[in-house]
Order: C-alpha cells, then structure tokens, then sequence
C-alpha cells in the first residue's frame, strides 16, 4: 500500500518547548518509530509541518533589519524544508538501516489572485500570551491572532495548485527511496507572465498539501496525523464525542477552526471524495492502528461506509 504521512508541526516541537535543535531532534526520534512501523510493511512518503520553525526563522532575520533586509517566507520555508527533512532523514537513516531515503525540497504553484492573499489564517512562529500578543498585535497590524488561550503571528495561506517537483518524487518512489517532500505544505510559488517560477510571502497548509501529493502519486491512504486523537463532534463543549468514521459531507457540516482541525478535514474530505481512497485523522503516536481504522477519524467516499453519528 502506498501511504502519504503528514506529520503536524508537534511531531517537531511541542507547544511551550523551547524551539532549539536538541528538542526538535528527541521529538523525531519519537515521530520516526511511528514512521518505522508503518514503512515495515507499506511505501511510505513523509509530509510534515513547519509553522514553529519558519516562524523561528523570521524572528532571527528581524535581529539583523538594521543590517540585512528581512528573508521572504517563501526563502525561510525553504530553509524550514530542509532543515527538518535533515533532520527526519537523518533519524530514518538510522532506524531503516540500508533503506534508501532522500529529502526533496519541493515548490508548490499556487494562485497570484487566490483570496487568501488578503485573509491572512496560517499561524506560524512561537506562542505569546495574551499581552504580549496584543501589543505585538497593535504594533504589526493585526499580524497576530487569537489561537486558543495564546496568541501567534498569523500569514496568507493559499491554496496549492500542483507541485512542481511531483514527476521527480514519483520516479523516487517508484525506486523505493522513501521521499520526506513537500515539508511545511512546500515552497510557495507563482507562474509569472513569462512562464517563470517566483516565490511569494505566504505558507501553504500541508494538510491541503499533503492531499494533493497523495492525489498526484496515486496514493492509497493519507494519514494526517497530529496531537490529536481524533475529531471530535462539538469540541470543547461538555458534550464532546470522537468520530470515529465519517464521509466528506459529514466532515464538512461540523464547525472546525480555520487555524488547526478544519484544513485537516478539508483535505481528508477531498482526498477521499476526488480519489476514492482513504484519508484518517489521529495521533501520531497511534500511527499503525489509525492506518487499520482502529483509532482516529476514518474519512471514506462512499455513502455508508461509515457516519459521522
């Protein structure tokens, strides 16, 4: 079976750790076994998460604005890209032993006119509280958001159109190499009037991403997985429930937040729906008994499959 694994930005860096080297390098370790057990039996290409890191790297360019004009996000998502495939491949490497494994840094073709560009929803960077977020907030223009009981530093998000670097990931595949690509939903990119590739200040969402890899790689499954058990029917009320099974319609009734479980079951619900394949929610931790449906949000096409209920 060939399986697309997105791991969300926890994978590398709780919430409240200190965003340095060390930390991120015990986080992988942990993700990599999850990834271990599940490339044992299956063709595994790996997605992840940036937000922490690229926002990491902004707040390092702003020391020097005096001296060197602040990096655009898409040369910082770059930089995120390879720095965190480094360091899965790198910990693959070590736990595979002989299997072959590459990172690829990967462009993602997004829309110069998508709306987005004007409705800024990707948080990125550290958490604040919430005094601090509202000066910073006051200071940048409304560059900072609410993000539960913290707040962030929020940028545009649009949507990924194809991906430049797929014919090369699909023939690395096709040759066993298990390919870490498209990190932090890939470097953002436009066509210009020319024909010409040139980045643009934005992050891609790697849940939508990471649908659209699987979707060009004829993929059998996307896993997204995340902190998260599962979706839960009314969140953060009383009455929550897990979901265990769900159609895309289903999914796309409940009332998810934009900035963390909505473009996760957007993406599920459209791998699904366009595909027929399989999509499922979970934690990473939970890795191979979310792949068997035993744990998680089972996203499935066909009516009857499973509900939402």
């Amino acid at each position: 079976m060939r399986i697309v694994v997105a791991l969300g930005g926890n994978a590398l860096l709780q919430r409240g750790q200190p965003a340095d080297a060390g930390a991120q390098r015990e986080n992988v370790a942990i993700a990599v076994r999850a990834l271990a057990e599940l490339a044992a039996g299956h063709e595994v290409v790996v997605t992840h998460g940036n937000g922490p890191q690229v926002g990491l790297l902004a707040l390092q360019g702003e020391a020097y604005r005096e001296e060197v004009a602040p990096y655009p996000l898409d040369v910082l998502g770059a930089e995120s890209e390879g720095m965190i495939g480094y360091l899965l491949e790198q910990e693959l490497v070590n736990v595979l032993g002989g299997r072959p494994v590459a990172t690829l840094l990967t462009q993602v073709i997004v829309d110069a006119a998508d709306p987005a560009f004007s409705h800024p929803t990707k948080f990125i960077g550290p958490v604040y509280d919430r005094n601090i977020g509202e000066l910073l907030a006051a200071e940048r223009g409304g560059a900072l958001r609410a993000d539960g009981p913290h707040w962030r530093r929020v940028v545009p998000s649009p949507q990924p159109r194809s991906i430049v670097e797929l014919p090369t990931i699909r023939l690395l595949v096709e040759a066993g190499v298990l390919v870490v690509c498209v990190g932090g939903g890939g470097i953002p990119v436009v066509v210009d009037q020319d024909g010409r590739l040139c980045g643009v200040e934005a992050v891609i969402d790697k849940d939508r991403a990471a649908a659209l890899l699987a979707y060009g790689l004829n993929a059998d499954a996307l896993l997204l997985l995340t902190d998260v058990a599962a979706i839960e029917r009314d969140h953060g009320t009383p009455g929550a429930a897990p979901i265990a099974r769900a159609t895309p319609d289903e999914l796309r009734a409940l009332a998810l937040p934009d900035g963390s479980m909505g473009p996760k079951a957007e993406a599920a619900a459209w791998f699904a729906e366009t595909t027929g394949g399989r999509a499922a929610i979970g934690a990473l931790r939970d890795a191979a008994a979310v792949l068997a449906g035993e744990r998680g949000t089972s996203v499935h096409a066909r009516v009857g499959v499973g509900s939402a209920a």
